[in-house]
């Protein structure tokens, strides 16, 4: 037989429910131990009346049932005064001579079974009542008391009508409980869910809270929790939750102003750094011009100026171009060929980094998506760059473009060395580098990763990594465009 424990019991988490549950169960606790009270008492005054009334009628009739008043003449059993279904029974001797019911004032024999013979022995003459158990008769109450003869004279009230007036008050007890249970279990259950409602306004706004894009950006909080009552539980977490509020837009406050302070910093100092980054430049490059002799040192110095002037300048667009994104401001939004800027962008790796084997994979039709090229183009940059620079000479490196699940996918991907597991969490924040202590001629400013995070949130889509040693891939995934026009 399978045991109730086996059988799963869903769990109430609700706290609504459960203390409703809770009311009703201490509510039915208290109604069964009243009904189990009021029913014991009655019994109890009820078996004590029956005592009462076995003690009133005395033992004429089990008297009148002894055979030697026939011999004397003194006439047969008195059923006088003598209630329907009175009992009477004579034990001489460990055995039971007479036994006789009334039935409609008359004496009715009773065919007793010796286990009713053993019960009806038992009784001592004592005259204290006690319950016996006949089979013919079933439950009664009797009392015994010694005859003049030395027998017991047994005389018994049927218990049924004891038994009858119990059961209909447990009945009416179980309609009242019943219907008490059910009203306060509707009514608990109603004031249970006004109780809780500032409870529930609480989790309200905290469900608001979590769905506000707190990484970044100006962010505008919900209104606070009205009820702030510290004289109750439910204000006291109202209250709380509410100077947690405070703290936390405090807190995006500044964190905002600062970054609109970095971002208007980054976007000045790229707007003041250009125009001297490419007069230096211009003047290395007319430097390296000039006809006449120069000496070797010279026209090195020279030749690291150009170089480390072309770097500031792509360090300080590309400062410029994430002040852009950050700023919100909106991309071109027009018809791009995916197509050719990865062909584009391959083949522009391929020629800086011959060492490297890369392969291409395409569909056969183009793949057009809106957006803004040149970012786009950038993106593209930015990962086939990458991949060359962090991997070995011999390292393969495929990419590929396609369509699935409604959106474009860019694939590039690498049989490296694969990216740190520490730092993949981290790897499309700003100036992230894998290796912090390799040359700066050898390592990028640590932003290209970053902007292409930015250009690909800018375009509705995201971008991924998943890398282990031996194989590294970044997904790029782009919304496909309505119509094309």
């Amino acid at each position: 037989m399978r045991s109730i424990a086996s059988f799963p019991v869903p769990a109430v988490r609700s706290l609504r429910a459960r203390l409703t549950i809770g009311l009703v169960v201490l509510l039915a606790v208290s109604c069964g131990a009243v009904g189990l009270a009021t029913t014991t008492a009655l019994e109890g005054f009820l078996v004590r009346r029956l005592d009462q009334q076995l003690t009133a009628v005395g033992n004429h009739f089990p008297a009148s049932l002894d055979p030697a008043r026939k011999l004397r003449g003194d006439g047969g059993p008195d059923t006088r005064g003598q209630a329907t279904g009175t009992f009477g029974a004579c034990v001489l001797g460990g055995t039971v001579t007479q036994a006789a019911v009334v039935r409609d004032q008359t004496e009715t024999g009773v065919a007793l079974t010796p286990a009713d013979r053993r019960e009806l022995v038992d009784v001592p003459g004592d005259g204290k009542g006690r319950t016996i158990r006949l089979s013919t008769l079933h439950d009664y109450r009797v009392i015994g008391v010694r005859g003049p003869a030395g027998d017991v004279l047994i005389t018994g009230l049927p218990l049924q009508p004891v038994e009858d007036t119990v059961q209909r008050l447990q009945l009416v007890e179980a309609i009242v409980f019943g219907a008490a249970l059910l009203a306060t279990g509707i009514a608990g259950a109603a004031w249970v869910r006004l109780s809780l409602r500032p409870l529930r306004r609480v989790a309200a706004t905290a469900s608001r809270v979590a769905q506000l894009p707190l990484a970044g950006g100006e962010v505008a909080m919900p209104p606070r929790v009205p009820d702030t009552d510290p004289r109750t539980e439910v204000g006291q977490v109202g209250g709380a939750f509410n100077r947690m509020l405070r703290h936390v837009e405090d807190s995006l406050a500044r964190r905002h102003a600062s970054e609109e302070r970095l971002r208007r910093f980054a976007a000045d100092a790229g707007h003041e750094l250009r125009t001297p980054v490419a007069s230096i430049r211009g003047h290395a490059e007319l430097a390296l011009l000039h006809p006449g002799p120069v000496p070797d040192k010279v026209r090195h110095a020279l030749d690291r100026v150009r170089c480390e002037s072309v770097r500031m300048g792509e360090l300080v667009d590309d400062l410029m171009l994430l002040a852009r994104l950050d700023a919100g401001r909106p991309l071109a939004d027009e018809p791009v060929d995916l197509t050719r800027l990865v062909l584009d962008a391959v083949s522009d790796a391929s020629a800086a980094g011959r060492e490297h084997r890369w392969v291409l994979e395409l569909p056969e039709e183009p793949v057009v998506v809106r957006g803004d090229e040149r970012g786009l183009q950038q993106v593209l940059t930015n990962l086939l760059a990458n991949a060359r620079t962090h991997t070995p000479p011999g390292t393969r490196v495929s990419v590929g473009l396609g369509e699935r699940d409604s959106q474009v996918e860019i694939l590039v991907e690498d049989d490296g060395p694969g990216v740190p597991q520490e730092l993949q969490s981290e790897i499309f924040e700003r100036f992230v580098r894998s290796d912090d202590g390799r040359s700066r001629s050898a390592g990028g400013t640590g932003l290209g990763l970053a902007i292409t995070h930015a250009v690909t949130s800018a375009h509705g889509g995201c971008v991924e990594l998943r890398s282990r040693p031996g194989r590294t891939v970044f997904r790029v995934a782009l919304p496909q465009p309505g119509d094309i026009g």
